[in-house]
Formats: structure tokens, sequence, C-alpha cells
């Protein structure tokens, strides 16, 4: 049995050799302690576990301890560097692409790597993504839930789902652990990462849908990461506005669940009835493994949790485990 594993972080080589001689890397610096932050526009992000210093061979001893035989790398949402000016912001995502893709080609057997995109130019990111995917073989690119406090269902983000399309890349979408709506009304008790991301991730399912980036790109392949947070459990209320609110069917002709099993979903649910309800309202060949390494700890591994759930049929975890990702990334 093969294992593949769609959600896994990189605070890049790159990165570090830079930050370690006390510069800055785009802005980003980094404070002694324990265990330690980054400083980037002023907030800091902890550095929390760390593997995030680990170098390709010490995570790929992780992986072994892990059971996880291929990784898909992204690079730490708190580095993308939307904010910075667009010469910056492509400078950055080239040199992340670059180390990503060596990554792969020398293990191209236990990495695949998905893109960081200079969103602030989208004329830029969509060069970048052509060659990210054409020239350096990474499977597509890694997105933020949102650009600069813009939705995904702006127009102008349509030429990059189009090329996205165009070369079947795959679009991931995770949002900023520590900086997300949520922080600004309630900033306690770690509900920022417990319940801000995955309200986040709600907000990117619907905005694409509700959006009609389905209806424009119905071959766009999108999957959202801990298992699309309560998007799945919302579809009666959103299909309710559908129904009654005119504003509600502005871009879309179908009620809004109809597009649900359009999208993909990483099983971060950290819930079995959770992954059941999910599995059996998009489908199973709609969930992939997710581990969110390494900010994650898993005990046992997402590989044995997955393994030892009990509702879920042997197929339906040969599914998530490997068969759904190896069709949807051509592994």
């Amino acid at each position: 049995m093969r294992t593949i594993d769609v959600h896994t972080h990189l605070m890049p080589q790159c990165f570090w050799h830079t930050v370690n001689q006390g510069k800055e890397w785009y802005g980003v610096k980094t404070e002694a302690g324990t265990p330690g932050f980054t400083v980037n526009q002023g907030r800091r992000d902890p550095i929390s576990s760390p593997k995030l210093r680990f170098t390709p061979e010490q995570r790929l001893q992780d992986m072994d301890a892990q059971g996880v035989d291929l990784q898909v790398v992204s690079i730490a949402l708190p580095l993308v560097g939307y904010h910075l000016p667009a010469a910056q912001g492509r400078q950055l995502a080239r040199e992340v692409n670059d180390e990503i893709s060596a990554m792969t080609r020398q293990w191209p057997q236990r990495f695949a790597g998905l893109a960081t995109l200079p969103m602030q130019d989208v004329r830029a990111a969509v060069t970048e993504l052509e060659r990210a995917v054409q020239m350096l073989g990474l499977r597509g690119a890694e997105l933020d839930t949102v650009v600069n406090g813009k939705g995904w269902d702006e127009a102008e983000f349509l030429p990059l789902f189009r090329a996205a399309e165009q070369m079947g890349a795959l679009l991931f979408y995770h949002p900023q652990p520590n900086n997300n709506f949520l922080t600004k009304f309630i900033n306690r008790y770690a509900l920022s990462n417990s319940l801000g991301v995955i309200v986040e991730d709600t907000l990117v399912a619907s905005a694409l849908i509700s959006g009609g980036v389905l209806d424009h790109c119905p071959d766009l392949k999108v999957c959202i990461a801990h298992g699309g947070g309560p998007a799945c459990y919302g579809m009666g209320r959103l299909d309710r506005g559908w129904q009654v609110r005119p504003e509600a069917r502005a871009h879309i002709l179908q009620p809004p669940s109809r597009y649900q099993s359009r999208l993909y979903y990483d099983c971060i649910t950290m819930s079995e009835p959770a992954l059941r309800f999910l599995i059996d309202t998009v489908g199973a060949d709609r969930v992939v493994l997710g581990s969110d390494w390494p900010y994650v700890g898993w005990d046992p591994s997402p590989v044995s949790w997955v393994q030892g759930l009990a509702s879920l049929t042997q197929d339906e975890k040969d599914g998530i485990l490997w068969k759904n990702l190896e069709a949807l990334l051509g592994l």
C-alpha cells in the first residue's frame, strides 16, 4: 500500500540560511527563544515545531517514522509574501519554487511539490505557475484563502483559474493559522487555529462556488484544507439562500450543493464522525490524506489514524491514503 500526503509545509532552507545570519528574508526575521518566533509585518508567528528547521534528509527520516511514502510539499503560509512589492513577490516565489523543485528532482519517489505564487500581481502569478508546472515539474500551487483582503471570487483572479485548468494544475487552499479574520474578534483560547482556519476554509469554498468560478472553469482542480471546514455542513443554508435571495443566484445556475463534489478535501477533520459525513456528502473519491506536517503532532500517525477508522471501508481508506491523490496529481 502506498501513502501520499497532500498537506505538508516547508520553511525553506533559503529562508533559514538568511535568517541564521541575522538578516531579513523578504522582510521576515526570527526572534531568539523557545519555541522562537518569526516577525513579519510586525506580526509574530511561533516556530511551533523544531521540524520546521529540518533538512530534506531529516524530513525523509520523519516521513519513514510516520509511514508516509510521499509528501506534497508547500510553503508555510506565514511566508507567502502577498503584501510585498510585486518584484519582491516574484523573486520570493521563484526562490522557494526552485528549492521545492530541487527536492522533487533529487527524491522523485518521496516528494512532489506545490508552488507559491506572487498573487499581488495576477499576470506574474500566471507566469510563475506556468514556469513551476511546465519547467520545474511542480503539480500546482498552494494559495492563501485571501489575497490582501480580497476574496477569490474577484474577477481579476479568473486568468489564474483558467491557466491552472488548462495545465491540469491543482490549487490547494490553506488559511493563515495565526492571521485570519477570527483574530480580529477573539484572539484567545487558540481559537484562531482551531476554529479560525476552518471558517476561512468554508469562506473560500463558498466564494469559489457562489462566485461562479467552477462554472467558468469546470475542469479546475481545487483541494481545500482541513476537510473544507464546515462548508459541507452549511450547504443546506447556502442552498436555501440560493432559492430565496437573488444575489445568491447572481453567478451560478445550480444550487451550491451541486458544486461541492467538484472540489477535493483533505481528511483533517480530527473527528471520525465528521470525516464520515464529509465522505458521505462529497464522495470517497474526493477526500485525500493530509497531515498538516509538521504543525500537527499525530499520535498515532495520520496514516494509522485513517487505517484505524472503523466506519470506513478498506476501499475508502485506500482512496484517501493514496489512490485519489495518485489520480489527481498524475503521480
